[in-house]
């Protein structure tokens, strides 16, 4: 029996409980176990990416075959969505024990909490779970958002919480609907029956599919749903907004999972429901986003709004629904998420480098400690995130207009794409002179860079140019990753399929 399947889920499950029951210990004991559970993750999500490659993973909790029982799914693209979180928060929790992490109670407990939502949700194989994991995530973002103090800070946690309740209750209506017409929520069953789907009934599970893309919109910080995000992520501690860089991709992930597995090609009458949408919303959300980018007075708004042109950019690949462009959109889906943690987790160091009186604001403050190294992160950060060679971003931005090909569709992305990088250009060369060279001799300086955090925002940095020197093998992952999203048939076969031992296992 291989129960490493359930193991990223468990493994945070049980660490986050321990962190609470051990309310009164050390936080040299809370921490350790911390970094360890989150360490952990790393070679977990590597071995079940070796076993992705030998085929389909299927868990059957409990030993209920699907379609009737809780079951956890492995392909390609859910192993590496664990190992792209799995670096992040590993970076994240190293810059969080170095004293943000004493800001607020239960941190540690939260944070394995936050990550056992994100992986039970890139792991799930029906969508009432899905809902579920949603709910842990959110529930322990909505905590680690509040995480210290400041007014901006409680403003932007509430509205954060009541959209993401409304959604929540959207959600239920959606998936109530959908079980009451076609009786199954496992995503396996769920795309045949829908397939299959009698005339009559069409309308009523388009229209909640339709109510799902607002959901996974909302989580995704898609347009018109995008506002939540840049105060939210602006206002949060370094180490919490890094990890939310993953969270914005858990509705990306849902919408590329839904709308390419159960609502594809081959969903009958309701096939490609979403692509008519998909694309004015990814252009809309590239605009907004490079407008906030130019217009934003902190670093922290700065990056937030190039997280939500990283929206827009990704969102933009979906629609292209192509072979090329999904692979191009996976590869510009790693790059982001690292590099913008990584530029959260930088913001954290310029803000103490500068002192409470700036925090993180874009006007002349006091001359920076180590200008040359910190200035120099910044521009190896600033190049990778507007997509400049030779790094990452402008590997992954190539590859999508690469897939455009030519057409109406090709020069809207061309025209948007490279303005944007262009606005992004100016942003952050307006930023960086503040920052670097508009200094006020009478301000006082701030607190030392410290080691620790500055490695963790190193070695986020570092991936961008190891994802264009491991590029080949990469995109041969992300090939076959496609093509496992691209054969929804064959996922429903082997999920379905009554191979699975006992108590879950491999398949």
């Amino acid at each position: 029996m291989d129960h490493l399947v359930i193991l990223p889920i468990l493994l945070p499950m049980f660490a986050g409980a321990l962190l609470l029951l051990s309310g009164r210990a050390s936080e040299g004991f809370k921490r350790s176990l911390c970094l360890l559970a989150t360490l952990l993750q790393l070679p977990l999500a590597i071995a079940l990416m070796a076993q992705a490659s030998g085929g389909l993973q299927v868990y059957a909790a409990g030993n209920w075959m699907p379609p009737f029982g809780i079951v956890l799914v492995v392909d390609h693209l859910a192993a590496l969505l664990l190992l792209v979180t799995a670096v992040l928060a590993i970076a994240a929790v190293v810059y969080a024990v170095r004293g943000d992490d004493l800001l607020g109670a239960n941190f540690h407990a939260l944070f394995q909490f936050q990550l056992m939502g994100i992986n039970g949700a890139f792991l799930t194989g029906d969508l009432f779970n899905l809902f579920v994991f949603f709910e842990i995530l959110l529930i322990a973002s909505y905590a680690l958002l509040l995480h210290g103090t400041g007014s901006a800070r409680i403003r932007s946690g509430l509205h954060y919480v009541l959209l993401n309740l409304f959604g929540s209750a959207l959600f239920l209506i959606a998936i109530g609907t959908l079980y009451g017409v076609t009786g199954t929520l496992n995503l396996a069953d769920l795309s045949q029956r829908v397939a299959q789907l009698p005339a009559p009934d069409a309308p009523l599970v388009g229209a909640a599919a339709m109510l799902l893309l607002v959901v996974f919109g909302l989580k995704a910080a898609v347009f018109p749903l995008y506002f939540w995000l840049p105060k939210a992520y602006a206002a949060a501690t370094p180490p919490v907004a890094a990890l939310f860089a993953i969270m914005t991709k858990v509705g990306i992930y849902s919408i590329l999972r839904i709308y390419t597995q159960v609502f594809g090609d081959t969903a009958g009458p309701l096939a490609d429901l979403a692509n008519g949408w998909l694309w004015p919303a990814a252009l809309l959300t590239l605009v907004l986003g490079t407008i906030g980018a130019l217009a934003a007075s902190t670093l922290n708004g700065l990056i937030s709004y190039l997280l939500v042109v990283s929206v827009g950019t990704l969102l933009a690949g979906l629609a292209l629904d192509s072979h090329d462009a999904l692979v191009g959109s996976l590869y510009y889906l790693i790059h982001s998420t690292w590099v913008c943690g990584a530029l959260f987790l930088f913001a954290g160091i310029i803000s103490r480098c500068r002192g409470p009186r700036f925090v993180g604001r874009l006007v002349p403050g006091p001359a920076l400690s180590r200008p040359t190294l910190l200035s120099g992160l910044f521009f190896l950060a600033a190049i990778s995130v507007i997509g400049l060679p030779p790094l990452s971003g402008f590997v992954g931005k190539l590859l999508l207009l690469r897939a455009a090909e030519t057409g109406v569709a090709a020069g809207w992305l061309y025209s948007l794409l490279l303005g944007s990088g262009l606005v992004s250009i100016i942003a952050f060369s307006r930023a960086g002179s503040t920052l670097f060279w508009r200094t006020d001799p009478a301000a006082a300086a701030g607190g030392p860079v410290d080691n620790v955090r500055l490695a963790a925002v190193l070695a986020l940095l570092l991936c961008s140019p190891l994802l264009v020197v491991f590029a080949g093998p990469l995109l041969d992952y992300l090939t076959i990753t496609v093509d496992q999203l691209l054969d929804p048939q064959e996922y429903a076969r082997q999920v379905l399929s009554m191979q699975i031992s006992t108590s879950g296992g491999g398949h």
